[in-house]
């Protein structure tokens, strides 16, 4: 059985995640900080709980060490963990603003350090969970959209450090899904909740899990898997990168030409294809997660 740290499994994508997993094959180790959520995971199926808060480093050792004395190798890990919180960039709270980058973004670099030499062993693969928010911003999103967008730099530039060392990296970008990271919000802060929306009115993140699945499993994994409700949705993502594209390119000494712009996307298309298409091949050849 090959072994996954799953962070930030209590609940949502990472909940979801632990059982799936441990029912298809992987031997999962859960981290969590809540005890009773340690309890419960504990229940499932070639799942087994750690406690992990991603931004204690005491904890982060404990859980090196755990793994450890497992007698297992660390083939990947799954940094999910994160919150959510809103409020304004300027005249914000700093408090907020601080934990959830450092939940969100630094957490997550301070887990795959800790963990990172055992998954180059292995050859294995890292999985960051980013977020739409990554790629769009917007009012009052502000906290959560720079550590989700940090979280885009990072997978990068870890893809190109350990990409020598056989190591695959992607980024699982999703729209909204069912979790309790709202209440969570609330719960530190319960002014939010006027401005939350109703996660647990959302619909389970079966299709995010069926991305890390992918992720994990397939000889040519996506760098990164766009996953959302609609193509209304798809198409603010998409929008978005054009303009971003476009303000790039606006106005200086090295703008380029609509034809070469156009040259430059057939080009890029063109590689794109012929890796969905290596893709699709290697996806009807592998069994579905459950």
């Amino acid at each position: 059985m090959k072994a996954v740290l799953v962070t930030g499994a209590s609940s949502g994508i990472g909940r979801m995640l632990a059982e799936s997993l441990g029912r298809n094959g992987f031997l999962v180790f859960a981290g969590a900080r809540v005890p009773e959520d340690l309890v419960s995971l504990g229940t499932l199926e070639n799942v087994h709980p750690v406690r992990l808060d991603v931004t204690d480093q005491a904890d982060i050792r404990s859980a090196v060490e755990t793994v450890s004395k497992a007698n297992c190798s660390l083939y990947a890990l799954v940094n999910n963990a994160g919150i959510v919180t809103l409020g304004p960039l300027i005249d914000g709270d700093d408090a907020e603003f601080e934990l959830t980058l450092a939940v969100n973004l630094r957490g997550s670099y301070l887990v795959t350090r800790a963990f990172g030499p055992a998954i180059v062993k292995e050859q294995g693969r890292i999985i960051n969970i980013g977020a739409v928010a990554g790629t769009l911003a917007n009012v009052n999103v502000g906290a959560y959209s720079i550590s989700k967008h940090g979280i885009e730099a990072f997978t990068d530039c870890l893809a190109a450090e350990v990409e020598p060392f056989g190591v695959k990296v992607s980024i699982i970008e999703p729209g909204s899904f069912k979790s309790r990271i709202g209440v969570n919000a609330c719960q530190r802060k319960p002014g939010l909740s006027t401005l939350l929306p109703d996660f647990s009115s959302y619909r389970e993140p079966i299709e995010v899990v069926s991305a890390v699945w992918h992720a994990l499993t397939s000889d040519q994994p996506k760098r990164r898997y766009l996953v959302v409700p609609d193509a209304a949705a798809a198409g603010r993502v998409i929008r978005k990168q054009i303009l971003r594209l476009m303000q790039l390119n606006e106005g200086h000494t090295h703008t380029f030409s609509r034809d070469e712009l156009v040259s430059m996307l057939d080009v890029s298309l063109s590689a794109t294809n012929s890796a969905s298409e290596s893709v699709v091949h290697d996806g009807a050849n592998r069994r579905g997660v459950t």
